[in-house]
């Protein structure tokens, strides 16, 4: 783990720290991720890979595109949005900066990056960001819609969902910190950036009622459906907007949290 960030990644995540390694050279498997974007066939295999593993056939790749890119982002964001947010440091998140290590299915696991980056007190979130949102996953998510017609939307809200998570759990640890509220705010709330440019991450949020033995519960379904559902065997998850029950009973949260 890169020492910066262990005291972050103790207990039951320390092994999300260890998917971001710090070394002078790159891993003879590794692939820079400026490659993996720009060679279809390096891309496209990986997902073909992980399409058979998941059962998929055909040539409709949108869904297993989806869960790789699930399993990327679990591997990426955690180390590099922790830094970000908590510590308020960059990480060298350029698609040149970075290779990407794979496991023999096509799994992304590992990524590695060369240098430490730099620290950035007190700078917006958009900055600290910008390489990775704009530089890496960006171009990444293109490349995935141009194999798989997959929309940047659902991508997007891949992205979305979890950050949602690591922020929440980082507000958690550090009692509600200011910073990280204020990054949380500027990366998932707002639908435009301060420059005025569309924010690809927000959506807006609905509800639903979940009945259970009885008694309704109000939960809040993620932004876009990742479509894992089309995945053979698969069904919906607890929190997917398309499932039927949601549908019916779905309301949609405002910018002041209350149904349109």
């Amino acid at each position: 783990m890169i020492l910066l960030l262990a005291p972050l990644f103790q207990g039951e995540w320390a092994a999300h720290g260890e998917t971001l390694a710090l070394a002078s050279h790159w891993p003879s498997e590794g692939v820079p991720i400026s490659r993996l974007v720009s060679h279809d066939s390096l891309l496209g295999d990986a997902i073909r890979r992980y399409a058979t593993h998941l059962g998929v056939t055909g040539n409709d790749l949108r869904a297993a595109a989806s869960a790789w890119s699930l399993d990327y982002l679990w591997a990426l964001l955690p180390p590099t949005a922790a830094a970000a947010s908590v510590l308020q440091h960059r990480f060298p998140m350029h698609a040149d900066d970075v290779a990407l290590s794979l496991n023999d299915i096509g799994t992304p696991v590992r990524f590695h990056i060369r240098h430490e980056g730099h620290a950035m007190p007190g700078t917006p979130a958009t900055t600290r960001y910008a390489p990775l949102l704009e530089e890496h996953l960006d171009p990444l998510f293109k490349a995935i819609g141009r194999q798989t017609r997959l929309a940047q939307k659902i991508l997007w809200g891949n992205a979305a969902r979890y950050l949602e998570v690591i922020l929440e759990q980082a507000l958690a640890l550090t009692n509600n910190a200011d910073h990280i509220a204020a990054d949380r705010e500027t990366l998932l709330q707002q639908p435009t950036h301060p420059d005025g440019r569309p924010n690809p991450l927000y959506g807006r949020k609905r509800t639903a009622v979940h009945v259970e033995d009885g008694a309704a519960s109000t939960i809040t379904l993620h932004r876009q459906c990742c479509l894992f559902y089309r995945v053979p065997g698969q069904d919906y998850c607890g929190a997917c907007p398309l499932a039927p029950a949601h549908r019916a009973d779905g309301r949609y949260l405002g910018p002041t949290g209350q149904p349109d």
